[in-house]
């Protein structure tokens, strides 16, 4: 279930890796759903290697930005 902390945290976590991966927001929706989808996939990847976070919500954070950035990286690969 998606909560509005959820979104809220998907959203910074969606801005931060816009701003890391092409320097330029892409917007409030798009940010959001990046988020939420690198929470998703950042979490399947830490633990894939093992990495557990308990920093609470810079740990969720830190796991999403993380995500958001590889699944950025993946959809540029793909175009």
């Amino acid at each position: 279930m998606i909560t509005l902390g959820s979104i809220i945290l998907g959203g910074l976590a969606g801005f931060l890796a816009s701003q890391l991966m092409k320097g330029h927001g892409s917007g409030i929706l798009v940010n959001i759903l990046v988020g939420i989808l690198g929470g998703f996939l950042g979490g399947w990847l830490f633990s894939l290697l093992g990495i557990t976070t308990t920093g609470g919500i810079v740990g969720e954070l830190v796991v999403s930005t993380v995500g958001a950035v590889v699944l950025l990286w993946l959809v540029s690969k793909l175009k």
